[in-house]
């Protein structure tokens, strides 16, 4: 099942890249994310009552609801959307998949959780091939007071998106299912976000073009339903640290889509970095190796 849910989330969430920029045009970014979320909380819930599943989080865990809604559905993308505006989109994946790291930290802040050679040594490695993979781009972009500003855009999404990882992780040990808690969170999200939207003086609009509404459909439901409830199981099951490592690999996926459809050419640098980033993720996933009874002296 593990594997079932890692598969998914890198699938899912590395095809979603085409399907934003899909969206982009007459509709304002912050209003795209709306109706994303907001579609995806209707979808959850209905799931949800189909399967008598649906109920009012215990009264602990509201905050941590609302506290995760506004750090992955909210907070983050405008972050990430930000980024975008300073900055090329592959030195915004690299800052992202940073998360592996910020994961491991955060999980030792919070939870007490030992920072492992592998863990860190496999997301160092994964880290170390998508900037290979990226060099390019990277180095074609001289340092500049724009870069600075894309850059701490990048990371201040990044460090929402891991707050996210372990406040689900938090929500997860207090009984509380990814589905419930990411319906709930959805619509929160996408509630702050349109009041602050309408507070700012952005306008609600929709485009009725099929592009854009099969772009919509998509990212609702399957980047946000699938693949968030996927990655928030992983999370539960795996630790927000090596969860994570989905955000080293699903950007591997998004540039053999743009390969097909925007004539993405992998160089010697990307294949390189692509080895590289298996060889992290073989790492971060390898077993600890248990001493044998002769290496602890029993007898």
């Amino acid at each position: 099942m593990t594997a079932f849910l890692y598969i998914t989330t890198v699938l899912v969430w590395g095809s979603t890249w085409i399907a934003l920029k899909l969206q982009l045009g007459a509709v304002p970014i912050v209003w795209s994310i709306v109706w994303r979320f907001a579609l995806a909380a209707l979808v959850l819930f209905a799931w949800l009552i189909a399967r008598r599943q649906l109920r009012v989080p215990v009264r602990a865990a509201w905050a941590l609801v609302g506290a995760q809604g506004i750090c992955l559905f909210c907070v983050n993308f405008i972050c990430f959307m930000n980024a975008s505006r300073y900055v090329p989109s592959g030195l915004v994946a690299v800052v992202f998949s940073t998360s592996t790291l910020w994961n491991a930290l955060g999980a030792r802040l919070v939870f007490r959780r030992a920072l492992t050679a592998p863990v860190l040594g496999g997301g160092a490695v994964g880290l170390l091939g998508l900037t290979a993979m990226f060099w390019p781009e990277i180095a074609g972009h001289g340092a500049s007071p724009q870069t600075a500003v894309g850059l701490a855009w990048a990371l201040g999404g990044t460090l929402c998106f891991s707050c996210g990882n372990l406040l689900s992780a938090r929500l997860q040990s207090l009984g509380e299912k990814p589905a419930l808690t990411n319906a709930w969170g959805m619509a929160w999200g996408a509630v702050v976000l349109a009041v602050g939207s309408l507070l700012a003086g952005v306008s609600p609009a929709f485009d009725f073009s099929p592009t854009y509404v099969g772009a919509w459909l998509y990212l609702a439901t399957a980047g946000s339903v699938v693949g968030f409830t996927a990655y928030l199981m992983l999370v539960g099951r795996l630790g927000p640290e090596r969860a994570a490592y989905c955000t080293v690999l699903f950007p591997l996926v998004a540039l053999s889509i743009s390969s097909v459809v925007e004539g993405y050419r992998f160089t010697p640098p990307a294949i390189a970095g692509l080895l590289l980033v298996m060889a992290g993720n073989v790492l971060i996933f390898r077993k600890p190796r248990v001493p044998s009874a002769a290496g602890n002296g029993a007898r």
